[in-house]
């Protein structure tokens, strides 16, 4: 049996960097992993991911803006507990994604995340360019890097199954 890894980036492309985890894996789409890895790009496709989701994976790795409070670029790997159930399945905007919620549907269609990761960067700004411009502020460009380092050294932490 392989063991199977979910790469996911998420974000907005036109709010800033939450675009960060959508550059992150579009540059992880260039690089050659083994078979047993997938590399997505579900931007706000909340959806999508909640379905993705479903698949026995041994590894998930979020990618994400994720604001903490810490210098902007700084690079976040976060362990996080699956989100209390609620009571029906909660509701999901197909325009934005809110991964508690995602994590709250797959559990309320009775799918189960195993291990799971969120490789996350501090935003300097999650507001849209005045000039239409879109694109990473120069703090979170240059943590893109450090970003797929820490990724990849997950992928390779994770033994091949015989």
């Amino acid at each position: 049996m392989r063991r199977k890894i979910l790469v996911a980036g998420i974000g907005n492309i036109f709010l800033g960097d939450d675009a960060f985890g959508v550059e992150v894996v579009s540059r992880l789409k260039g690089h050659s992993y083994r078979d047993d890895v997938t590399v997505i790009d579900f931007g706000i496709r909340s959806y999508d991911l909640a379905y993705s989701l479903m698949k026995d994976w041994d590894l998930v790795i979020l990618v994400d803006a994720l604001p903490r409070g810490g210098a902007p670029g700084t690079i976040y790997v976060l362990e996080p507990d699956a989100p209390e159930p609620f009571a029906s399945a909660p509701v999901l905007d197909a325009h934005t994604m809110n991964p508690v919620s995602v994590l709250q549907l797959v559990q309320a269609l009775g799918g189960r995340v195993g291990q799971m990761l969120v490789v996350g960067c501090e935003p300097q700004t999650l507001e849209p360019d005045q000039n239409g411009n879109i694109g990473l502020s120069p703090p979170v460009a240059a943590a893109v890097d450090e970003a797929i380092s820490t990724i990849e050294d997950w992928i390779t932490r994770l033994p091949v199954a015989a």
